[in-house]
């Protein structure tokens, strides 16, 4: 009887049994579902976190860049835009406007000897109406003015005649030798090829504007043929200049060196600058790093102290290097403003004082008359000098352990990359370069002949930028070759005090000025 009952419950459990059954795999399935959604959700999840984290970075990226201009970075001061007010990094001198005591100055002054003079006569009393006609001028009755102009500009053209003369005794005929600057049938002076070599060189004048002036000023018509042959007959006037200025320019104690973008045959190149404060030396390349200078054949022989902004082919030369201090100062104010960093605030200001005591001690040497040295010779005291370095590695030290702290955490994306190094902030790597590069960020300190800047390399190479801004770019090889050595021999004879005009006659006539020093 109990069996019976057993299985008559059985028969009535079978059915709900199987209900749940099908309901407990309906719900499997339904959290296989899910599973695969919430798994497809996290990796949307993932991803977009991911995305967010780029976006991020990117926009503190974007920010900064349009946060910076050339008062805390390197870019140009023709970036900056009509809106932006920069604060330059010199401190006022709290001079008068104008010249100084002592500062000789210029002003147009009567000469003795003048070209023409054109005399006033006085004909008759303004009283009473006396005839002068008969009456002699006294010399020192005269009162003169004089007036300084402009002779009227003309071309002038020279004719050499060769005489021909036939000898009596053998009937060969005989005709003199003209000279080198008449050695075609026509063809233009040494004048003319310097002041048209100088205008587009010099004064960086576009080749059709050099042709309006010399058609506006003298009536005639310079063809750009010509322009581009006086440039190159520059050049080849120049090639002792530039032998002799790379062998003086491997042979200075101190060279500044920079590069920068160059368009020549509607291609990006590399211009090149070493420079002192008396030689400038221009080349361009397709390439931009150690290729190039080894080709140029400066850097390889240099043994002296480079000076640049820290570019790692720079390095990789075997000589002393010395580091600019005005692309630091612009990086440490672009931290103060944007990133809030204290330490960065203290470092301008140490490096600032560190060169107003160098700048000090120089202008204490040259003013003291008894002593005779140079500055190789010169130096702080060594108690100054180990204080500033203990300030130096002291702020240095203390900004490292909160610049680490302040690093973003890994996302987790970034922990799963097993490769590569985490990014680093701009703060940090400023860091660990004055750290890790110490001896070159204050070699102004340790050798006076070092400057505090490359300033010297920048102003060289800020023209050429300026070149292809007002000309635009060099359409061959030779053009862009010939203006970089004329342009450097200029700059050169302006830096020793010699006239760009007379200087470039005197190549043309194949005597180039060749600094001494």
């Amino acid at each position: 009887m109990a069996k019976q009952q057993s299985k008559a419950a059985k028969k009535e459990q079978t059915p709900q049994i199987k209900q749940l059954q099908k309901e407990n795999d309906r719900l499997k399935k339904e959290r296989t579902i899910l599973q695969k959604e919430i798994d497809r959700l996290q990796i949307e999840n993932s991803e977009l976190e991911k995305e967010k984290d780029e976006l991020k970075d990117q926009l503190i990226s974007l920010q900064e860049k349009l946060n910076k201009d050339s008062h805390n970075s390197s870019k140009p001061p023709s970036t900056d835009g009509f809106k932006k007010k920069t604060k330059s990094l010199r401190k006022p001198s709290g001079k008068k406007p104008g010249g100084q005591p002592g500062h000789k100055g210029h002003t147009l002054k009567m000469i003795e000897n003048p070209d023409d003079v054109i005399q006033h006569k006085v004909n008759e009393c303004e009283g009473c109406g006396y005839s002068f006609d008969s009456h002699e001028v006294d010399i020192y009755n005269v009162e003169s003015h004089q007036v300084f102009d402009i002779a009227e500009l003309k071309l002038k053209v020279t004719e050499h005649q060769a005489e021909m003369k036939r000898c009596p005794r053998c009937g060969r005929m005989n005709k003199a030798q003209f000279p080198t600057q008449a050695s075609n049938i026509v063809q233009y002076g040494e004048r003319i090829n310097g002041l048209a070599s100088y205008l587009s060189n010099y004064q960086l004048i576009p080749q059709d504007r050099v042709r309006e002036f010399f058609l506006d000023l003298f009536n005639h018509p310079l063809t750009k043929a010509s322009l581009i042959s006086m440039n190159r007959k520059a050049y080849k006037a120049l090639q002792s200049f530039d032998d002799a200025i790379k062998e003086k320019l491997i042979h200075s104690s101190v060279l500044h060196v920079d590069e920068s973008g160059f368009r020549c045959e509607n291609k990006r190149q590399w211009l090149h600058c070493a420079s002192t404060e008396l030689m400038t030396y221009y080349q361009f390349h397709q390439k931009r790093g150690k290729e190039a200078m080894d080709e140029i054949g400066i850097l390889p022989y240099f043994k002296g102290t480079l000076i640049h902004d820290f570019w790692t082919p720079y390095l990789k030369y075997l000589c002393t290097h010395g580091l600019c201090n005005a692309h630091h100062l612009r990086e440490l104010v672009f931290l103060i403003e944007e990133k809030k960093c204290d330490w960065a605030s203290d470092m301008k200001s140490l490096l600032l004082e560190i060169k107003e005591t160098v700048d000090a001690k120089k202008t204490e040497s040259n003013t003291n008359t008894n002593t005779n040295t140079n500055r190789k010779s010169l130096a702080l005291e060594a108690d100054i000098v180990k204080k500033f370095e203990k300030r130096y590695d002291e702020i240095i030290e203390k900004a490292i352990e909160a610049e680490i702290k302040r690093q973003p955490p890994k996302s987790q994306s970034d922990k799963k990359k097993k490769r590569g190094r985490q990014k680093k902030s701009k703060a940090l790597n400023l860091l660990l370069r004055l750290r890790d590069h110490k001896e070159k960020a204050l070699a102004f300190m340790y050798n006076f002949e070092v400057p505090f800047d490359n300033n010297q390399g920048e102003r060289d190479i800020r023209m050429i930028k300026l070149q292809q801004k007002i000309s635009g770019t060099f359409r061959t090889n030779q053009g862009a070759k010939s203006f970089c050595r004329i342009r450097g021999y200029i700059s050169t004879a302006r830096k020793n005090g010699i006239n760009a005009c007379d200087a470039i006659n005197d190549a043309i006539r194949g005597q180039p000025f060749i600094p001494i020093t």
